[in-house]
């Protein structure tokens, strides 16, 4: 019992949470109280469809095998009376233990489905044939209602790429903290909202725990929606009625649109012909997919190009590789998944495969270095009065740097925003990791000598090696004899040592550490200087201060 308690307490903090981020609409979609479909949520998840590369000309197929002899044109809708879809939504609510209500807001969301948006609901019903044997197979093993497979088409239209602009992603749109309590993970290479097994798996979990509280599937969905905050105050401002259409006029707007669009994509997709809609499919069903557990690190130019599986079919089955490389490292091991048709080519050649050098020059030790950055990955908020002089000195790398990862033109930074960081270890200036060394401003050139590398260079005008490669515009390590480079010297520091007799004295410039002052003079340490001054608190160096260095003969 004491388990259950706890998870129903995480799952109520995080649904608040998840009602806050998810759950504000903009006012201008509603005009004197009436619905606009056209500006709602479930609308923009279906015209998401026009934009996936998969359904390009190449690829998807109209499956006329289905039309029926109605006596209506290809693609035009037919006029179907309410009372026909009424009766054929008693039907199945009758053997459905979701309430299953036909009205007025169920009436205007068939109307989007089956006239407004014909297109891109066929190509739903295209994509049904990938996800439904799927999400059938997990509901079933749960013992939960088959027909919460139809949720996914109003979070997502089963986009499996599909991203909203309050950060919800991926068939069942989880927000990163309500995905973080059921157990999806996010990285800089991972993401398990996009994973259609993974992300399915915590849906049914979710919705399971909210019928759990409420009891009543449209109202575990309304949660689903709009967080369990919202619809508890939806309960109590209806006097404590736990029925959905009684507690409707309380919910958030766009909650109030969620369930009839549920009920209105279950009739669709259950009277789709009737309508005069076909699916569209992508070229592939669900039986035509296989699994692999990749052992290797692994880039889909690699898949595309050895084995001639065409790149959108991998990206499109494989939408939580962030950039489109496997990072399976350190015996961690990975999904892939494949059309059937290439998975005997790939365990054939599983091992070639991870060795092949792309066109593009990717091979093995490159994305394992793709690897060990995106983990050494970091976000940084900055902070009122932090500039980027400030952040690059704390994180030990150049303006520059920071610049060039996060896209920016100028210096110009503001309170609140995220920055990215790359190869910073957390640990402090007192570890292997050092401060970046001040430069001239202006450049230098080093004439590249017989034996030479960039290591050697590097070690000689105390830079990195990738300092060098960005200098110069280097995509490798090769370089030749007599090859013109261009460097930035470390900045002589004028006045900064006076010696005397066995001691020699350093004066403290802006910005300096004790562990930046030891590293300038051999056989020196941190320890040694603060005996010699007497100096207990390491952070209030002055510029000016003389600090007393032992001269080492």
């Amino acid at each position: 019992m004491p388990k259950i308690y706890l998870t129903l307490l995480l799952f109520i903090s995080s649904t608040v949470i998840f009602a806050q981020q998810k759950q504000e609409t903009p006012k201008s979609k509603y005009s004197t109280g009436k619905y606009l479909i056209e500006d709602s949520p479930v609308a923009k998840a279906l015209d998401s469809l026009a934009f996936v590369k998969i359904y390009s000309q190449r690829y998807f197929t109209l499956d006329s095998s289905r039309f029926k002899s109605t006596g209506v044109k290809p693609g035009a809708a037919p006029n179907v009376p309410d009372s026909v879809i009424k009766q054929r939504l008693e039907i199945l609510n009758a053997e459905s233990p979701i309430e299953l209500t036909y009205n007025k807001e169920v009436k205007s969301f068939i109307n989007l489905y089956a006239n407004k948006r014909r297109k891109l609901t066929e190509k739903v019903l295209g994509l049904s044939e990938i996800y439904f044997p799927m999400f059938e197979e997990i509901l079933d093993r749960y013992d939960m209602p088959l027909e919460l497979k139809y949720l996914a088409v109003v979070e997502s239209a089963l986009n499996p790429r599909a991203g909203s602009n309050k950060g919800a992603k991926g068939l069942w749109q989880f927000m990163y903290g309500t995905g973080k309590v059921y157990g999806l993970k996010v990285s800089s290479m991972v993401d398990d909202r996009y994973d259609p097994y993974k992300a399915t798996v915590a849906a049914c979990e979710h919705l399971q725990d909210l019928h759990d509280i409420y009891g009543d599937w449209s109202l575990a969905m309304a949660a689903y929606n709009s967080g369990a905050g919202n619809v508890n105050r939806a309960i109590r401002r209806a006097g404590g009625v736990k029925n959905y259409w009684a507690v409707w006029p309380f919910l958030p707007r766009e909650t109030r649109g969620y369930v009839p669009a549920f009920i209105a994509v279950t009739y669709i997709m259950n009277y789709p012909a009737e309508h005069n809609l076909y699916p569209m499919r992508p070229g592939m069903f669900f039986f035509d997919i296989d699994t692999v557990h990749v052992s290797d690190v692994l880039a889909f130019d690699q898949l595309h190009e050895m084995l001639h599986i065409p790149m959108e079919e991998i990206k499109f089955l494989n939408p939580q590789y962030k950039k489109d490389i496997i990072p399976a490292v350190n015996g961690k091991k990975y999904i892939l998944r494949l059309p059937r048709r290439y998975m005997a080519d790939f365990i054939n050649n599983e091992d070639s495969v991870y060795m092949y050098k792309t066109i593009k020059g990717l091979q093995h030790d490159k994305l394992m270095a793709e690897v060990k950055k995106a983990g050494n990955r970091n976000i940084h908020i900055v902070r009122s009065g932090e500039s980027l002089g400030l952040i690059a000195k704390k994180y030990h790398v150049y303006v520059s740097q920071i610049k060039r990862w996060n896209h920016l033109r100028n210096n110009t930074i503001y309170p609140g925003q995220k920055l990215v960081l790359f190869g910073y270890s957390g640990k402090s200036r007192g570890s292997a990791k050092k401060a970046p060394v001040k430069r001239s401003s202006s450049k230098s050139y080093h004439y590249v000598k017989s034996g030479e590398n960039l290591g050697l260079i590097a070690k000689k005008y105390k830079c990195s090696v990738t300092d060098l490669k960005e200098w110069n515009g280097l995509r490798g390590n090769t370089i030749r004899p007599g090859q013109k480079l261009k460097v930035y010297k470390p900045e002589k520091r004028s006045a900064t040592t006076v010696k005397s007799g066995k001691y020699m004295y350093h004066i403290v410039q802006k910005g300096d550490t004790l562990w930046d002052i030891a590293k300038e003079y051999d056989g020196v340490t941190v320890d040694q200087i603060k005996r010699l001054n007497n100096i207990r608190n390491t952070h209030r160096l002055k510029p000016g201060q003389k600090i007393k260095i032992a001269v080492i003969s």
